[in-house]
């Protein structure tokens, strides 16, 4: 299957990249500089120039493949602020690539965040891949628009993502940030009692899971990139302290912003998230080390 992928050289793409090529797939990736176009190249998939702007880039490029992976999105728009237009230039990504794919039959996997989960209401027990939020907002309008392409004739499915996508691979996710904090304030933190829970999938284990969803998710799947169902915050405080030779203490929810930056609110949520559904559907089994294991591997901490 030759498959065109979205984001394919940052972290989680490279990790979907070589677990595509190893499943005999051909891979050609969006590359927005001459940096990512040699870094998806070394991967051993072809490189296309654009980015989530080029519209008809990635329309063409929907039409030629026989599948699409959208990884891809503006972090650096949310991380300053702006997410209504890290949202808006996902959907308009996403239907540009519907619009190549429809009435094909062919593969449109896309990417959310379990976190929607929380903004959602799910409170009090773990968020399933049965919840859904027909309401709409950030992210959840990009949600519902894959889940319900399977009525233009595309497979769709969606992914979403522990917001701790962990491995060696990880440079400048969640936890990367989070050890950053800890280093700069002189310890590492938790709000309140710390016991509001992150789900957690590492790296290559989420890599097998989008391969899976692109190879045989039905129409309009919803799946749950989630190994760990909620890790304590305050473990990966815990964790983060230990390898760091700092303390670990309390804070408020007033200092979460001084403390985490533009994860101040975000660090406070408890988003314990199931993935029996995926499981069963896809026979995804993940395999590789869960987050506080990882931590402990030390690869965080030997990076500046």
């Amino acid at each position: 299957m030759r498959v065109f992928v979205t984001g394919a050289s940052g972290h989680l793409g490279s990790a979907v990249v070589p677990e595509l090529l190893s499943a005999g797939h051909e891979v050609v990736g969006l590359a927005r500089s001459d940096t990512s176009a040699a870094a998806i190249e070394k991967l051993g998939a072809q490189a296309h120039r654009g980015d989530l702007a080029d519209l008809d880039v990635l329309r063409d490029q929907a039409v030629a493949a026989d599948g699409v992976i959208h990884l891809a999105f503006r972090h650096d728009l949310m991380v300053n602020g702006d997410l209504a237009g890290a949202a808006r230039t996902d959907l308009d990504a996403l239907t540009a690539l519907a619009d190549g794919l429809a009435g094909s039959g062919k593969p449109l996997v896309g990417t959310s965040g379990t976190a929607m989960l929380v903004m959602g209401g799910i409170v009090g027990r773990p968020g399933t891949e049965h919840d859904t939020f027909p309401g709409g907002g950030y992210r959840i309008d990009a949600e519902n628009f894959v889940a319900d392409l399977g009525s233009r004739g595309v497979r769709s499915s969606i992914v979403r993502l522990a917001p701790t996508v962990h491995s060696s691979l990880d440079r400048y996710g969640f936890i990367s940030t989070i050890i950053a904090a800890a280093r700069r304030r002189g310890y590492a933190a938790y709000v309140g009692e710390g016991t509001n829970r992150w789900p957690a999938v590492h790296t290559l284990d989420a890599a097998v899971l989008y391969r899976l969803a692109l190879e045989k998710a039905p129409a309009g799947t919803r799946l749950h990139g989630a190994a760990d169902e909620g890790v304590p915050f305050r473990q990966i405080a815990a964790a983060i302290g230990d390898n760091l030779g700092l303390r670990v203490r309390s804070i408020s929810p007033a200092e979460a912003d001084e403390h985490f930056g533009f994860l101040g609110s975000f660090v406070q949520i408890d988003n314990p998230t199931s993935s029996a559904l995926t499981r069963d559907l896809l026979g995804w089994t993940p395999t590789h080390p869960d987050l506080i294991a990882d931590l402990h591997e030390g690869h965080y901490f030997r990076t500046a």
